[in-house]
């Protein structure tokens, strides 16, 4: 039970701080859609989704009215689709992708998950044929976000599949050049994928999740850096633990707003995501709470040990808050949807190597990271495989949403608009890993993954 002054303090994290639900997402099983009729499939496909998902929107808002709190955003993932679409004898699956996004503008959401491929051990027909597709769906579409996951701790990395998505994001990127390689901004290439992870892009409906659920994401890095402002100068013990009862407070609005939107749509509750999110707003970024614990600029040294703690905090006080905690849940560091991190790019401070480092620790991986636009299919792969490897020798999810932003180079600036950002395209390394990446086969899992 909240008493009156968790019930201010959390009205004014919401009015003065930023505090948002940043996603309530409906995931829904497509795996009754499936058959050998793809349009017939597709038919199904948009059927179930817009039945499912009819109520989710105006119940969000409804939330948002009653309880005073803001959800950003309304959406759905589903099964992946190279399962649900395997047993249709057509080559190009983008027609799935259209009765994706018809679905996703029907019930109102902003995007739908799950034009997606698991492939970390190896491809079915249907895996490669979705692959080959993404480009073109995603080229095509507006509200569709497609992932693959090519690496697992326990099966390796299949480096074909790494091979294969580097050159599928340098085709994506060139479909979309007017929009400065926008399609790549939906797209995300995987390392130890999760099957409950509310965030686009990647957000898919796994095959151990049921029927239909419903899974929140909260954020609140505003929140976050505003409590630290009241323990400037105090030892690391003090910030943890300012940041675990921060986290505590954030989840637990989560959760209210989870089992409301169940109750209300009769779907289960699954989980809540308590990932920092930022976005490019002033006062809601990571990259602030980390200069806030003494770093002059996010990128110098230390930087890496600051975001250690946050993350390792911010899980500390959500489980305490809550018995269902899942997706990525930590801190999210992508360049373009975090006006701290796009000014220490600018400005020089964080690099490419240096967010890699920072991955180490972090929810996810290299996110919204822009590259200039003739940088090699085969150095973005290479890009991958590094991430691969840090996420399966770590056993924890990582992922890389990178854009070649066509007819750009490093210094230009790429402007996707709306809760995507701008990013500057960044510097890679002048070294080749072309015949690197062209060897193939699969990067054997490490010893680790025999623990049971």
């Amino acid at each position: 039970m909240l008493n009156i002054n968790e019930i201010l303090e959390t009205n004014e994290m919401i009015s003065r701080r930023h505090l948002d639900v940043r996603t309530i997402t409906m995931g829904i099983s497509l795996r009754d859609c499936a058959g050998e009729d793809a349009e017939r499939v597709a038919e199904r496909i948009y059927d179930k989704v817009t039945r499912r998902a009819e109520r989710l929107v105006r119940v969000g808002q409804e939330i948002e009215r009653e309880f005073g709190i803001p959800i950003v955003n309304k959406r759905v993932s589903v099964s992946p689709i190279a399962e649900v679409a395997a047993a249709c004898d057509i080559e190009d699956y983008t027609i799935f992708a259209r009765a994706l996004d018809r679905a996703a503008k029907t019930v109102g959401v902003n995007f739908i998950g799950g034009f997606t491929a698991l492939v970390h051990k190896g491809f079915t027909d249907a895996d490669r044929r979705l692959i080959a597709s993404i480009p073109r769906a995603l080229a095509e579409t507006e509200r569709v976000c497609s992932s693959v996951n090519v690496a697992s701790t326990r099966a390796g990395i299949n480096m074909d599949a790494v091979a294969l998505m580097g050159r599928v994001i340098v085709e994506a990127a060139q479909l979309t050049a007017d929009s400065g390689g926008g399609a790549c901004a939906k797209l995300v290439v995987f390392a130890n994928a999760v099957e409950d992870n509310p965030f686009m892009a990647g957000a898919f409906h796994g095959s151990g999740e049921p029927e239909c659920v419903i899974n929140v994401g909260v954020s609140g890095p505003g929140v976050v850096k505003h409590a630290l402002e009241s323990v400037r100068g105090e030892p690391f013990d003090v910030v943890a633990e300012t940041i675990k009862k921060t986290a505590f407070r954030v989840t637990r609005m989560g959760q209210l707003v989870a089992r409301e939107a169940s109750a209300r749509l009769g779907v289960p509750f699954g989980i809540v995501d308590l990932s920092l999110a930022p976005t490019p707003a002033a006062g809601d970024s990571v990259a602030e709470i980390l200069e806030e614990m003494g770093l002059s600029v996010v990128g110098t040294h230390g930087t890496t040990a600051a975001l250690a703690l946050l993350n390792d905090a911010v899980k500390k006080g959500g489980v305490m808050a809550s018995s269902h905690v899942g997706g990525l849940s930590g801190a999210f560091i992508p360049v373009s949807e975090d006006a701290g991190m796009i000014a220490a790019a600018r400005s020089g401070a964080l690099t490419l190597p240096k967010l890699e480092a920072m991955t180490c620790v972090c929810s996810v991986g290299l996110d919204m990271i822009a590259v200039p636009g003739d940088t090699p299919a085969s150095t973005i792969a290479a890009i991958i495989a590094d991430e691969a490897a840090i996420g399966v020798v770590n056993n924890k999810t990582t992922a890389v949403r990178i854009i070649p932003a066509p007819n750009m180079t490093v210094g230009d600036t790429v402007d996707f608009g709306g809760l995507l950002g701008s990013a500057p395209v960044m510097p890679v390394s002048v070294g080749s890993a072309e015949d690197f990446i062209a060897r193939g086969g699969r990067i054997p899992a490490t010893l680790q993954s025999l623990r049971n």
